[in-house]
């Protein structure tokens, strides 16, 4: 199956990156799946019912590798799927979006069904798969676009970087449809104040990845260098 229409479409797994997008998220189709592998997989599948010409995964994603720092960007050409295989992004439409983002490096991404949480995790996933970051819907957009005949290509900033796990009150700050739960924030630090530390960091961190996601829109065109 191959696309007929010829608009993108994108998921991410923020509303926060959703709107980073500005004024292309008219042009492209969204979904947001809010960091859920298996709504990723749905809210793609329904893109492609839908007609997209391709699908791009835009958003966060944690470091593995212990040199990137956050706010680095990547145009990934291979997706690594928790079930061994490995995707190819689409090379031509990744040339094009590597011209107008030139400062974007071209390395491997890990995808997982959970939260890699602890740095332990993430350094066993680095020796595992060799890849440089992890996120929680690549490997889900990259797997469906694939099996649809389409093109895919991956567009995701570094947040925490490997040296820094998340703490739990991160995780309880997004809810499945990737909004912010700012109240269940505040109730995971009362329990555990501790965390507060590394979400401040953390909140840092994600500044520098929301920055270098938010110059990604404006460069690439409405259709994220499509064609």
């Amino acid at each position: 199956m191959t696309g007929t229409g010829d608009r993108s479409g994108c998921i991410v797994g923020m509303r926060r990156e959703a709107r980073l997008l500005g004024r292309l998220s008219r042009e492209l189709m969204v979904g947001c799946a809010g960091a859920d592998p298996a709504r990723a997989r749905l809210l793609a599948r329904r893109l492609i019912d839908q007609g997209v010409a391709g699908l791009v995964s835009f958003g966060l994603a944690g470091g593995l590798d212990p040199t990137l720092l956050p706010g680095t960007l990547l145009l990934p050409p291979v997706v690594l799927l928790p079930d061994g295989r490995a995707l190819t992004s689409d090379p031509a439409w990744r040339q094009r979006a590597s011209e107008r983002l030139p400062e974007a490096r071209s390395l491997a991404i890990a995808g997982s069904d959970r939260a890699l949480v602890g740095v332990a995790d993430k350094a066993a996933l680095r020796g595992a798969s060799g890849a440089a970051a992890v996120d929680m819907e690549s490997h889900a957009v990259a797997a469906e676009a694939v099996a649809a005949g389409l093109p895919f290509l991956v567009i995701r900033a570094i947040a925490d970087p490997a040296g820094r796990a998340l703490p739990a009150a991160a995780l309880a700050g997004l809810s499945p449809d990737g909004s912010a739960r700012p109240w269940a924030v505040l109730l995971s630090l009362l329990g555990r104040p501790d965390q507060l530390i590394g979400l401040v960091r953390l909140v840092g961190d994600s500044a520098a990845g929301f920055a270098a996601l938010g110059r990604v829109g404006g460069r690439l065109g409405p259709r994220l260098a499509f064609a």
